[in-house]
């Protein structure tokens, strides 16, 4: 039984030295009301999608993951275009739990010290932060936009979790839309 524990704690262990070193995450940014299915970004959405760009330069991002759809897609371009390679595509739709834990398993993919974007949506970012390790956190509302979340790994640690944000404000008032955790 000893042996068996013995061997669990050097898994555990092997696993958190493998997973990446830094995970940023964000919501989409602004998006366009047309398409219905699949819209863009609006101005203020590309326009947060380079101040995006701006703030995780410092991170020196290697690997990025979004959605299959153009909202997430797009924000994410100007990093993308920036590393010179495509997106990991995790395509959204079906139960969000199981979206959750498949992106959260891309990010464990990683290679150890990575340092992974990932662009999600409003009710997947902050269940992702939990998927990782990061505090439970409420859904997003609709109108928030701004939130940068940064987990950070180290071996034999818990991860060290910050919120931030990034790029304008988002509205007076906006993040009163009932998620809240009680």
């Amino acid at each position: 039984m000893r042996l068996l524990a013995a061997a669990g704690i050097v898994l555990l262990s092997a696993s958190v030295a493998a997973q990446p070193a830094t995970v940023i995450l964000v919501r989409h940014a602004e998006r366009a009301a047309a398409p219905a299915g699949d819209p863009g970004l609006t101005a203020e959405g590309s326009k947060r999608a380079a101040d995006l760009m701006a703030v995780v330069a410092a991170y020196r991002v290697t690997s990025v993951i979004t959605t299959h759809l153009q909202r997430t897609r797009l924000t994410a371009k100007p990093v993308t275009d920036a590393l010179g390679k495509e997106p990991i595509v995790v395509t959204a739709g079906g139960p969000t739990a199981a979206h959750v834990e498949a992106v959260a398993a891309a990010v464990r993919a990683r290679p150890a010290g990575d340092v992974v974007l990932v662009v999600g949506h409003s009710n997947t970012i902050p269940a992702i932060v939990t998927a990782l390790g990061g505090p439970k956190l409420p859904d997003l509302c609709d109108t928030q936009y701004s939130s940068l979340f940064v987990l950070q790994f180290k071996s034999g640690a818990e991860p060290a979790y910050t919120r931030t944000t990034y790029g304008a404000a988002d509205p007076s008032g906006s993040d009163s839309c009932g998620n809240r955790m009680p």
